[in-house]
């Protein structure tokens, strides 16, 4: 049964066409019905589609009858194509045995196309390189050029290298056959005990969480009663399915399918991403290789608007970590905001998603404070030959005293630009006025260098990506993951009005840019404040 299964994810950088291609396979499969087709039928979120992006991963099956020898089962995952869901890509390789290369003929290689390549590198994965949108006009030796890099990236022939038109449909057949003569099926005792990996879950107020397995050996059957290895949470399989892409329950899952679990568990943390579930007569059984937990890299203060909706966002920040493992949260007070929530995200990106979710599910526009980041204070201790101790900073107010405190460390990033030629100077300039180390630069084109920094990330999350779209007229693309932690010559800089200290205002900076930024946050406070009848001064400190 396993030989007829093919496992894959169609991987790229931002706006390269992967949902455009998944649609294109399911019309080829006839999986979704001509009257109910919309395009980028697997982003089920209306922010997806309005924004042109893929934020969740999304499995679905195709039944696809093969040129050479018969039917094959089809699992497909489409995953996203920004540097914040990275985590997502990285938990979807982890199913598959194959992945589809994607880029755009028009943009070339990328910054996110190599990190996305690189994980599934890592993961042993068969990679099948695809140029897409060759409808479009653009220079031929540009596209042989392009096919001998993306070939010599992924051990292949330029030949090998397939050319194809999602919008169109030119050469997607050749594509998935390709996935079918090339990905090797799964691999699994198809006669052994249960073992399957949670990729991921979502909730259903019916039927609790919703399991996303992957079948490494044995089998799921409904009524079963299973195990969750990492919380030791037991549960029956109160359905079993498959998606298509919507849940399509069948009974049973065998070796090697991709599908899902209803468990009817109504607490969320019992079941894990990266967990093993098995069967609970069977309690010796060996758990799988799991994923690292996801760890935020921003944090930002959410305050209710008004202080009688801080129930309402409680209620609405639980129902979103429902189906967003990675976002974290605990409750936080502040004498001017009142009570309100630290939350973390993976990035921006992922910030701007929750608090759009907020506005339009649960009509809430909450009070964000700057984004920042983890910090580390290392203390001072009295005794000789006793460990430095080191706690976690997360908000200014939480920095020790002087006296206590020897020094601050910061997180830094490693991470890759691309960016044409003609405009690295300045990429350069930008990457040295952020604090950060320019490092290796090499040609990976005759248009485009790539170019390896460091840098700290609190200079990454606020602007630096709309500064290096600005410099390289909006060419540059980037990609980062948190590398280390570093002494920062760091001070906090409050904010006074009146004489009096306002904790919701005070940041830490770096000490070289104290000045201009303190300088900078009075002039908008002076604009922004109502006036007074006497002069009522506002300082920075």
């Amino acid at each position: 049964m396993t030989e007829k299964i093919r496992n894959f994810v169609i991987t790229a950088h931002i706006d390269h066409g992967k949902s455009t291609l998944a649609d294109r396979f399911l019309e080829l499969t006839e999986t979704v019905a001509k009257r109910d087709f919309r395009s980028q039928f697997l982003d089920q979120m209306d922010l997806e589609r309005e924004r042109g992006i893929t934020i969740k991963m999304q499995p679905v099956r195709m039944d696809y009858r093969g040129k050479r020898d018969g039917n094959y089962l089809l699992n497909l995952i489409d995953t996203p194509g920004h540097v914040d869901f990275s985590y997502e890509v990285s938990r979807s390789l982890a199913a598959v045995e194959g992945a589809i290369l994607l880029v755009d003929v028009t943009q070339g290689i990328q910054a996110q196309t190599l990190a996305n390549l690189h994980l599934a590198k890592k993961q042993g994965l068969k990679i099948i390189g695809a140029v897409n949108k060759v409808d479009l006009a653009f220079d031929k030796d540009f596209l042989f050029e392009l096919k001998q890099k993306i070939a010599e990236l992924i051990g292949a022939t330029p030949e090998e290298v397939l050319e194809v038109s999602a919008k169109t449909g030119k050469g997607v057949g050749g594509l998935l056959e390709a996935a079918v003569e090339k990905i090797p099926p799964p691999q699994g005792n198809v006669s052994g005990k249960l073992r399957a990996l949670v990729f991921d879950s979502s909730y259903d107020p019916y039927k609790g969480v919703i399991a996303y397995v992957r079948v490494v050996d044995g089998k799921i059957k409904k009524n079963e009663l299973l195990k969750f290895f990492a919380t030791s949470a037991s549960t029956e399989a109160l359905e079993v399915g498959v998606f298509r892409p919507k849940l399509s329950p069948t009974g049973a899952l065998e070796t090697g399918e991709i599908g899902y679990v209803a468990t009817g568990i109504k607490d969320p943390s019992l079941v894990r991403v990266g967990d093993t579930v098995f069967s609970k007569i069977d309690e010796t059984t060996k758990p799988l290789p799991g994923y690292q937990e996801p760890q935020p890299v921003v944090f930002v203060n959410f305050y209710p608007e008004d202080s009688n909706k801080f129930e309402v966002l409680e209620v609405g920040l639980k129902k979103l970590k429902l189906n967003d493992a990675s976002l974290y949260f605990i409750k936080e007070r502040q004498e001017i905001l009142g009570q309100g929530f630290r939350l973390g995200f993976l990035g921006t990106l992922h910030l701007e998603i929750v608090k759009e979710r907020l506005r339009r599910e649960y009509e809430l526009d909450p009070v964000v404070t700057i984004p920042t980041v983890r910090y580390q204070a290392v203390l001072k201790t009295s005794l000789s030959g006793q460990a430095d101790e080191v706690v976690d900073i997360f908000s200014p107010n939480d920095l020790p005293t002087p006296d206590k405190l020897l020094e601050l460390r910061e997180p830094w990033v490693s991470g890759e630009i691309i960016v044409p030629n003609n405009y690295i100077s300045g990429v350069l300039n930008l990457i040295q006025f952020n604090r950060g180390l320019a490092g290796n630069v090499s040609n990976i084109s005759e248009k485009n260098v790539l170019l390896n920094f460091s840098m700290p990330l609190s200079e990454i999350i606020l602007d630096f990506y709309d500064k290096l779209k600005s410099v390289s007229q909006g060419y540059a693309s980037l990609s980062y993951q948190v590398s280390d932690w570093r002494k920062g010559e760091l001070v906090k800089l409050d904010i006074l009005v009146a004489g009096e200290k306002i904790e919701a205002f005070s940041r830490i900076v770096p000490k070289e840019k104290s000045y201009s930024l303190g300088k900078l946050t009075i002039e908008k406070l002076k604009e922004i404040l109502p006036r007074e009848v006497f002069a009522v001064p506002i300082q920075a400190a």
